[in-house]
């Protein structure tokens, strides 16, 4: 038995190809399948397994398009209610590979349809567990994400008594030394204190991590649902998405990129100003010209994450990069959360007819009272340090649908943790309000004002 662990840095997502004797089992695979058909045809082997541990919220998999295009069966829990032809796969389940066995276990908790899988090798000895979103490397999953999504939805709380049971009474039970690999990793949010680790064993997390630990289900439940991170506005519709089975990856993207151009300034006058454009170029370029309606998304390694929390599900969007071969390597990353047949019009542009001021930071320090402080950092990071006394906090993933929030008998400076957000966030107030008050980004100046 050979395990192969795939990583997806920008989602922190973690999928897994298990070969035995020529037959290869994919679990929660990403939406690109190159990289799983590559492996086995680097090992003269065949597909034949796929298994997806529950509907994933934060990507979109190619299990329907692996079974389409290799055959191989696609195992899910009978509670997922998958719209696509597919085998149960529950409690005691087993599945043959080659000379090995995996064997499902109903672990609920992130959701009430996740399942484990554990790897049985030829000597009969409990290997490696797959534990999807719920056990992860120092954490377990989230169980805030199924309250209104999914075949069968449920209440945080009553999850999280799941969560608590499927940890002690699924997962600990198994040999110390079996190997546990996780669906994703640090900086996901499908939990809230995900290890850089990519791999562990049972034995190391009953020692290290918080929710393995001796202590009540009542303190486990309220532990689990502090200060979880916020939820994306794609999430919900990712488990709709996976639910039914995503279509060709390949194919969905070459039609985006079919249109892809390079667009002459005016030819602007055409494009429909009450669509967004999500303009990936760094401040600088965007701050120097952009399109009125634009918001500067830049091309970063959480860009899609930061896509699928401003923009939301079926919305049209307009996407703008500085040249042709970053533009396609956004459409790709935008498939990844379904978002690519939003795409109204993906083009190349260094040009527009809105520009914004640089900051002036010594302003503020010397009259910090002269401005309107948005502060769009996440509730955690606001309630961990507070930076300017009278900021006023609207988190980015909500600051299009609060915009009326804001003051506008000042200036409005925005500031986030490092510079990234506060470049979108800052773009974004200035589209809505249409110069009726200037705005300004504090960018990476912010951190001069950190304690």
């Amino acid at each position: 038995m050979e395990i192969k662990q795939f990583e997806d840095k920008n989602l922190a997502h973690y999928s897994y190809a298990i070969i035995s004797k020529g037959e290869v089992a994919v679990i929660d695979p990403a939406r690109n399948p190159q990289p799983y058909y590559d492996f086995a045809k680097e090992h003269n082997a065949k597909i034949t397994t796929v298994i997806e541990t529950h509907p994933h919220a934060d990507f979109v998999s190619s299990h329907l398009e692996i079974h389409n295009t290799t055959g191989a069966t696609i195992y899910v829990s009978k509670l997922l209610g998958a719209e696509y032809i597919h085998e149960t796969f529950d409690d005691d389940d087993a599945i043959v590979l080659g000379s090995i066995t995996l064997k499902a276990l109903d672990t609920p908790g992130h959701s009430p349809d996740s399942i484990s899988i554990v790897a049985i090798d030829e000597n009969g000895k409990e290997h490696a567990v797959f534990t999807g979103d719920t056990l992860f490397i120092g954490d377990c999953g989230r169980p805030d994400l199924r309250e209104e999504a999914g075949a069968i939805t449920a209440a945080r709380a009553e999850l999280a008594k799941q969560m608590y049971h499927s940890l002690r009474n699924k997962l600990m039970v198994l040999a110390d030394d079996t190997l546990v690999y996780p669906a994703h990793g640090a900086g996901s949010l499908c939990g809230k204190g995900l290890s850089k680790q990519s791999t562990s064993s049972i034995r190391a997390e009953k020692l290290s991590n918080w929710s393995l630990q001796q202590m009540s289900e009542d303190d486990f439940v309220k532990e689990l649902l502090a200060d979880q991170p916020f939820i994306p506005k794609y999430f919900p519709f990712e488990v709709g998405v996976n639910k039914k089975g995503a279509s060709n990856y390949a194919e969905s993207i070459a039609k985006v990129k079919k249109g892809v151009r390079v667009t002459k300034e005016e030819d602007t006058n055409s494009l429909d100003p009450s669509i967004i454009a999500i303009d990936s170029r760094p401040q600088q370029q965007f701050k120097k010209s952009h399109l009125k309606n634009a918001i500067n998304l830049m091309n970063d390694n959480s860009f899609e994450t930061w896509l699928g929390s401003i923009v939301n599900p079926g919305e049209p969007f307009y996407l703008i990069a500085e040249n042709e071969m970053e533009l396609n390597e956004l459409i790709g990353r935008i498939a990844k959360i379904g978002y690519e047949k939003q795409i109204v019009l993906a083009f190349v542009a260094d040009f527009g007819n809105a520009e914004m001021e640089i900051f002036d930071v010594e302003k503020l320090r010397k009259n910090e009272d002269a401005f309107t402080v948005i502060d769009i950092r996440n509730h955690t990071e606001v309630k961990s340090k507070k930076l300017f006394a009278n900021a006023i906090h609207i988190p980015l993933y909500e600051l299009r649908e609060r915009i009326n929030e804001i003051p506008l008998g000042k200036p409005i400076v925005v500031h986030c943790e490092g510079g990234y957000r506060s470049a979108a966030g800052s773009s974004i107030i200035k589209s809505k309000l249409n110069g009726t008050t200037q705005v300004y980004d504090l960018s990476e100046d912010v951190k001069t004002f950190q304690p």
